[in-house]
């Protein structure tokens, strides 16, 4: 495993055949020495916030410098996480930086696998939710602080998809051995999505709810015009730190995050996705994963 601080990772360093590197994953010497000897390789760098040029580094060189590297390297495989709503056809359309990057990368990564031996795979997961995750845990905690909820986005749509499955996901395609193991594409292309579609208030009701939020009740939730949303995602990038919402991730919202049926879903690797609500309502309790049979796998590991 390949981090920027070894201290992030220490959570791992105990595993079994888990060998944690600190690495300058932006010097191609380095990357390409770090990738050596291995397989395969899978790409999980990602950011939610930043500047054009923030963008373009993670999500659109990053991806042509591993490739590249993989290909010095003799690496087989590459497993590549986008994103839903990411278009490899035409990225120059989508409405927001983080989709148009997440696109042009897919499009480096396409130019590779074309002109190589590379085997890729390009994972395209809805938001992401699971014990420790920054999604719904976030909206329950600000609604056990405020008593009400102005939300921006409020009728955005999204397919949540359980973190277990897109791992799975993940394994199947590495066990596969193979670029192709969806319908021919280059590089092979998966829409990773859970079985519901919510809106973005449905899915901040329910974090508050499973939390126990005023006796399940909930907060009440108002929704915002477009230029109030605005207003107050540029007042939250003003903030120290990584901005709790951006108005890039409202251009983002746009687009429904749902799978558009046109490639294969999780079922064409023999996964049957999970439904949200029985998974967070065990770590959305006052014990944060402690308790179930999440709280169960936690200890056991």
């Amino acid at each position: 495993m390949l981090t920027r601080r070894r201290v992030h990772a220490r959570h791992l360093q105990h595993l079994p055949q888990v060998t944690v590197l600190e690495v300058n994953i932006h010097n191609d010497a380095a990357l390409t020495q770090a990738v050596q000897g291995h397989d395969a390789v899978v790409n999980l760098v990602a950011v939610l916030h930043g500047t054009q040029e923030a963008f373009d580094k993670v999500h659109v060189a990053l991806p042509r410098r591993i490739a590249a590297a993989c290909v010095a390297a003799g690496v087989k495989q590459l497993v590549h996480i986008s994103a839903l709503g990411a278009d490899a056809r035409s990225p120059e359309s989508s409405p927001s930086m983080y989709l148009r990057s997440k696109g042009q990368g897919e499009v480096a990564l396409r130019r590779v696998a074309a002109q190589t031996d590379l085997r890729v795979t390009v994972l395209r997961p809805s938001v992401i939710f699971g014990a420790e995750d920054h999604f719904l845990n976030l909206f329950a905690k600000l609604q056990k602080t405020f008593p009400f909820m102005p939300l921006a986005g409020a009728h955005a749509r999204f397919q949540p998809v359980w973190v277990e499955d897109v791992a799975s996901a993940v394994v199947s395609c590495l066990e596969r051995g193979t670029g192709l193991p969806l319908g021919g594409q280059v590089p092979a292309l998966l829409e990773v999505c859970g079985p519901e579609v919510f809106t973005l208030a449905e899915l901040v009701r329910l974090s508050a709810q499973l939390s126990g939020v005023n006796h399940g009740r909930g907060r009440p939730i108002f929704a915002l015009p477009d230029w109030a949303g605005r207003a107050q995602a540029a007042l939250m990038e003003l903030a120290p730190g990584e901005p709790l919402m951006s108005r890039d991730n409202l251009d983002s919202m746009r687009v429904d995050n749902v799978a558009t049926g046109d490639v294969p879903g999780l079922a064409s690797l023999g996964i049957t996705p999970s439904a949200l609500r029985p998974i967070a309502s065990e770590y959305l309790t006052r014990s944060q994963g402690a308790s179930g049979l999440l709280g169960l796998r936690k200890k056991a590991h």
